[in-house]
């Protein structure tokens, strides 16, 4: 049987856990599966390792996407760049890193803006928004990290209700944070909803449910809104791509 997994906390709410499992009845693998592995710390992914040998890849989600690093063997060359890990190939007896938060949001960022190249406000620091940060650079689009207690080279979501022209100058919003997540739906980021205007596009990588409270107020705006639904399937098949991808010799 091969095996394959989830380590995160908490995971009461997987999206990977029925994608797959949906995935391998459809297409007719009855040699794979899917499992959760909620861990506290980073630190039990060596019992995960240790109790599973044969585990062939991992997902990795919030809290651990940096964490996780210091404990893979190498890092994808494409994943450096990024400084976080959402994917683990096993390879003759190696971990390797890898990032498809990368590929699922800027595919679909690209899907939905189309031509358009609107300056950006990624909202949170953790492992999410380092996807985020390198697919708008890739893309070309100027961005501001913004968070609750800025540090250098960042602004504070305070900035943001004391200066209206920071908003008006960056129409599209992407919310890295799980603010908003089932089944905490009435959280959403601190933005200034008085600001909130027909011109806004609002990227949210949360996607469950599939209309955030941040979404529903932007949209009452006349502004745009999308969830995370998309990405998370885009990086779902990169992850299964880089699973099936032939072991080095």
């Amino acid at each position: 049987m091969r095996k394959f997994g989830l380590i995160g906390f908490p995971l009461g709410h997987s999206f990977s856990k029925k994608y797959f499992s949906e995935k391998f009845e459809k297409e007719g693998l009855s040699d794979c599966e899917f499992e959760l592995f909620e861990i506290p710390k980073i630190e039990n992914i060596k019992e995960v390792l240790s109790s599973h040998p044969n585990l062939e890849g991992l997902c990795v989600t919030i809290p651990y996407k940096q964490q996780v690093m210091d404990f893979v063997d190498e890092i994808a060359p494409a994943c450096q760049r990024i400084g976080a890990v959402n994917c683990i190939q096993f390879s003759d007896g190696s971990l390797i890193g890898h990032n498809t938060d990368y590929v699922g949001f800027k595919n679909s960022l690209q899907n939905w803006l189309g031509d358009a190249r609107p300056n950006a406000l990624i909202l949170g620091t953790g492992g999410a928004s380092k996807a985020v940060k390198v697919a708008l650079m890739d893309l070309g689009i100027e961005y501001l990290m913004v968070s609750r207690n800025p540090s250098e080279g960042q602004i504070s979501y305070e900035d943001l209700k004391s200066d209206p022209n920071l908003l008006t100058a960056h129409p599209l919003i992407v919310n890295t944070t799980p603010l908003g997540t089932f089944p905490k739906i009435d959280q959403h980021p601190d933005l200034p909803l008085e600001q909130l205007n027909s011109s806004i596009l609002y990227y949210d990588l949360v996607y469950n449910p599939d209309q955030t409270t941040m979404m529903k107020h932007v949209e009452e705006r006349g502004g745009k809104a999308i969830n995370g639904l998309e990405m998370l399937i885009g990086q779902a098949e990169a992850a299964w791509t880089i699973w099936n991808t032939p072991k080095r010799t």
